[in-house]
């Protein structure tokens, strides 16, 4: 009877380690694909670093606590992945219109367009909050 409980655990055991070792390889393959250079040479994450060194300097103290808003609901393990996703487009997106600053119609155009859509529910929620009309953004939104 100890040998059959045994035998269990460590089929168990193995289903488990198996399992999350497939869920670790999959997020570590999503890194290196992002990693891979493109056509240009650069691969996506080189072209969010050169956004983000760009327009450092673009970034008032409020609308970076304002970001810091933003991403609250976001797991604290991936909080810092999140920020620079979309500090890369709104700088990206900065660089394109030739901005003096980031603004705040730059900062949540950019974080709509960094973000999966079940992301702008929170969105949405926290613009209520700050009473600052959506309507402008549903184009984006949407697409």
């Amino acid at each position: 009877m100890p040998a059959e409980w045994f035998m269990w655990f460590i089929v168990f055991w193995s289903v488990f380690l198996t399992i999350f070792m497939f869920i670790g390889g999959y997020f570590m393959f999503r890194k290196f694909l992002k990693r891979f250079p493109k056509e240009d040479g650069n691969s996506i994450l080189d072209w969010q670093d050169y956004y983000i060194r760009e327009t450092i300097h673009l970034w008032p103290p409020e609308k970076k606590e304002l970001l810091n808003e933003l991403v609250e609901p976001v797991p604290e393990l991936f909080r810092g992945t999140a920020k620079e996703k979309i500090a890369g487009k709104v700088g990206e997106l900065a660089l394109k219109e030739n901005a003096a600053s980031i603004d705040q119609d730059l900062l949540i155009r950019g974080y709509i367009m960094a973000t999966p859509k079940r992301d702008h529910k929170f969105l949405r929620k926290k613009l209520k909050e700050k009473e600052i009309d959506d309507s402008t953004y549903e184009h984006l939104f949407t697409s």
